[in-house]
């Protein structure tokens, strides 16, 4: 009811992801859809296609929203991912002597920015951290020692043209993002080769849309962590800082119009602000100098 987007779209429909009312209206008054997180139910893309421009697919939300299939994927295209098991019972959990602890365990759907997920050093905790999360399908990944973890934006148009942000290195606090430093500060070689890295992903999808692609770097080596089919809380900082935004190259995509330049044109660091600045008090603005801290 108070989403911002709502506040000056001629159209608001508050329902569910899968109501199928508002889907068909959906369809009968929009010329393009679209998506701002991949936690919408991949059915309804798939519904809303059949008859109009449906920007990313349903299968590859299908697939970012299911980790499972998304280490599947990445592994079978050939791309850098670290170790991990698919755990779905608890025979599936490696024994204390794997080479895969200190591991992090996963739940396979609807996780993110840390939630639904924990830090395990031996079998014994990741058997009860897996009855924590109700045994519930989870991932059971490797611990990298980490260098630095880094993204990058791309935008792919609907004739497979391709422009790529610069890579962005990312600092997290309690798994959430904290502060983006663009460029990153990481090696040319580096920095090519995640490049290189995220439009392999883009291609291997066949993907249409704003997509962020996230990495680990350890040890002088480049790992693909994630994929999120959407513009990236790292990308925001291309409001300010780049030709092209991330926002309007969704829009071009979704209009069927040539992606804009994504040069930078200044460095920037953006902070990550969340909702929870904006406190419940009879103030209008959050206290900025406790925020930037």
């Amino acid at each position: 009811p108070k989403s911002p987007a709502g506040a000056i779209a001629d159209i608001h429909l508050c329902k569910a992801f899968d109501d199928s009312l508002a889907l068909e209206e959906i369809r009968n008054t929009c010329q393009a859809v679209t998506t701002e997180f991949e936690n919408v139910s991949a059915d309804s893309m798939d519904f809303l296609s059949k008859k109009i421009y449906v920007s990313p697919s349903a299968e590859s939300v299908r697939i970012a929203q299911y980790r499972v299939l998304e280490k599947t994927f990445l592994k079978e295209a050939g791309l850098p991912v670290g170790p991990f098991e698919i755990i779905r019972e608890d025979k599936d959990i490696p024994s204390q002597t794997s080479s895969i602890y200190p591991a992090i365990l996963k739940v396979a759907r609807f996780g993110y920015d840390g939630k639904g997920q924990a830090r395990v050093a031996t079998q014994k905790e990741a058997i009860e951290a897996f009855h924590k999360f109700s045994k519930q399908e989870c991932v059971l990944e490797k611990m990298l020692p980490l260098d630095m973890e880094v993204s990058l934006v791309l935008a792919r148009d609907q004739k497979g043209h391709i422009k790529t942000f610069n890579v962005s290195e990312n600092i997290h606090t309690n798994g959430i993002l904290d502060i983006s430093i663009v460029p990153a500060r990481s090696s040319q070689a580096i920095n090519d080769l995640v490049d290189q890295l995220a439009k392999r992903v883009a291609e291997s999808l066949n993907y249409v849309g704003v997509l962020g692609v996230e990495f680990f770097i350890s040890e002088g080596k480049v790992f693909v962590n994630e994929i999120a089919p959407r513009p990236h809380n790292s990308g925001h900082y291309t409001i300010d800082a780049t030709v092209t935004n991330q926002f309007e190259q969704q829009v071009r995509v979704l209009a069927g119009l040539p992606l804009g330049s994504a040069r930078l044109h200044s460095s920037a660091v953006m902070v990550n602000l969340l909702g929870d600045v904006w406190t419940n008090s009879k103030t209008k603005e959050p206290h900025w100098d406790k925020a930037f801290k």
